[in-house]
C-alpha cells in the first residue's frame, strides 16, 4: 500500500491483452528509478530515523538490553499507507502485546519446540480473533508469537518489556511522521489527483475525438482507457486519506488543512465525473455505431469539457478562484444544448445529458453548491424553444422534446 501510494508500484498500462506484464519489467527506465527515489527518499528518511530513535529510547533510556522489537515496531507502523499510522500503530501495539503475551505465557511453561510453535501461533491467532482483530493485527499477533517462542523464548518468566518495546517504536514512528519529517499533504494529494484528473480529461478528448472521426472503434478505446484508469483515482482517494491524517497529526501543516480541503471537498465529484464520462463514452459508441445525426457543437462540447478538466486540475493545484473551471464548463453546455436544438437522436440526446452531468460535478467540485450549479447549468442550456429546420420538417407539432 505505501508503495502504491508513493509510486513504487504503479504499472505500466498494458497495450493489448497480454503485453501488460512484460512491459513491467522491460520499461522502468533509469529516469523512472530515480524519480522513485526522490519520491520516496522522505519515507526512507522516516523510517530510518524512528527506527533509530525507537531502539535509542528503549535501550538506553529505559535499559532494555535488546529491545528489537521497539525499531520492528516503528518500521512496521511507517511501512503502511500514510493515512491509516494512526489505526495500524493501535493494531500493532495490540498484536505484539497478544503475541508476547501468549507466547512467554505458553513457552515459560512448556518449553519451546516445533509443536510449542505450532501451538502458540494457533492461540495467538485465535486471541486476536476474539478481540475481533482485523488481518494485520492477526499477521502481528502470530509473528510476534514467533519471534517470542524462537529467537527470544523466555528464561526467567514472562518479560513485559517486549510490550514497552513495541509501544515505544509505535509512538516514536507516529513523532516523527508528525513532528520531525513530516510530509506535505498538498504535494502527496496533487500529485495523486493529477493522473486522476489527466486521465478524465484525456477520456473526454478521445470521445470527442472519435466523434469527429465517426470512428465507434475509437470511441470503445476511450471508455476502455477510463475503465483502466480506475486505479489512478483510487489511488487519489488513498491519498486523501494521507494528507487529511498528516494535517491533523503535524503543527507544521496544520495551516494546509485549508488547502486540502478543497481537494476533500472535490473527490467525490470527480468521481461521479469519471463515471459520467463513461457513460457518455458508451453513448458516443452507440451514437456512431447507428449513424445518428451529430451536429458539431456535439463534437466540440467534450473537448471543452476536457479543458475545464485541465483548469480544474491547475486551479486547485494553485488555490485559485475556480473561474476558467466554470467557463469552460458552462459553454461546454451551452455547445450540447446548441447541438440538441439542431437535431440529434436518441443517444445523442443522452450525451448531451451526460455532458450536462460532468459539467455540473466539475461545478460543485470547485465548490460551488449544487443549488448554485444547477442553476447556473441551467441558465447556459436555456434556448428558445424555436426548432432547427430539420426538426420542424420531420415533426412540425412536437416541440424540442417530441411532445
Amino acid at each position: 500500500m505505501a508503495a502504491e501510494l508513493f509510486g513504487l508500484a504503479v504499472p505500466a498500462r498494458s497495450s493489448g491483452p497480454g503485453v501488460g506484464a512484460p512491459t513491467l519489467s522491460t520499461k522502468v527506465t533509469l529516469r523512472d528509478r530515480w524519480h522513485r527515489l526522490r519520491v520516496n527518499a522522505l519515507l526512507a528518511a522516516q523510517t530510518g530515523l524512528a527506527a533509530a530513535l525507537a531502539w535509542l529510547l528503549a535501550h538506553e533510556v529505559l535499559g532494555h538490553p535488546q529491545p528489537f522489537f521497539a525499531p520492528i515496531a516503528a518500521v512496521i507502523t511507517l511501512g503502511v499507507s500514510i493515512g491509516q499510522r494512526l489505526r495500524r500503530a493501535a493494531e500493532l501495539v495490540l498484536g505484539v502485546a497478544i503475541g508476547i503475551a501468549v507466547g512467554d505465557a505458553f513457552i515459560a511453561l512448556v518449553g519451546t519446540g516445533a509443536w510449542q510453535i505450532g501451538v502458540v501461533v494457533t492461540l495467538a491467532v485465535l486471541a486476536a480473533v476474539f478481540v475481533g482483530g482485523t488481518a494485520p493485527l492477526l499477521t502481528q499477533s502470530a509473528s510476534s508469537a514467533v519471534l517470542v517462542a524462537t529467537l527470544a523464548p523466555p528464561t526467567t518468566g514472562i518479560y513485559y518489556g517486549r510490550f514497552i518495546d513495541a509501544l515505544i517504536g509505535g509512538v516514536v514512528a507516529l513523532a516523527v511522521m508528525a513532528l520531525l519529517l513530516p510530509v506535505n499533504p498538498l504535494t502527496v494529494v496533487s500529485r495523486a489527483a493529477g493522473p486522476a484528473l489527466d486521465m478524465l480529461a484525456e477520456g473526454l478528448l478521445d470521445s470527442a475525438a472519435a466523434l469527429a472521426a465517426r470512428d465507434p472503434a475509437a470511441a470503445g478505446a476511450a471508455l476502455g482507457d477510463m475503465r483502466a484508469g480506475e486505479s489512478d483515482l483510487t489511488r487519489f482517494q488513498d491519498a486523501l486519506g494521507a494528507g487529511r491524517e498528516t494535517a491533523t497529526l503535524a503543527p507544521l501543516r496544520w495551516r494546509a488543512r485549508g488547502a486540502l480541503s478543497q481537494y476533500v471537498d472535490a473527490a467525490e465529484h470527480i468521481t461521479h465525473a469519471l463515471r459520467n464520462a463513461r457513460l457518455l463514452a458508451r453513448r458516443c459508441v452507440t451514437l456512431l455505431q447507428d449513424a445518428e445525426p451529430l451536429p458539431e457543437p456535439l463534437i466540440a462540447a467534450p473537448a471543452t469539457l476536457a479543458e475545464a478538466v485541465r483548469e480544474l486540475r491547475r486551479e486547485l493545484n494553485d488555490g485559485v478562484e475556480p473561474r476558467h473551471t466554470h467557463e469552460l464548463a458552462l459553454r461546454a453546455v451551452r455547445e450540447a444544448a446548441t447541438a440538441y436544438a439542431d437535431g440529434v437522436g436518441f443517444s445523442g440526446s443522452v450525451v448531451v445529458a451526460q455532458i450536462r452531468s460532468i459539467a455540473t460535478d466539475l461545478l460543485n467540485a470547485t465548490g460551488l453548491p449544487s443549488a448554485d450549479a444547477n442553476r447556473l447549468i441551467r441558465r447556459a442550456a436555456h434556448l428558445p424553444r424555436t426548432p432547427s429546420p430539420a426538426r420542424a420538417k420531420a415533426s412540425p407539432d412536437k416541440d424540442a422534446h417530441g411532445r
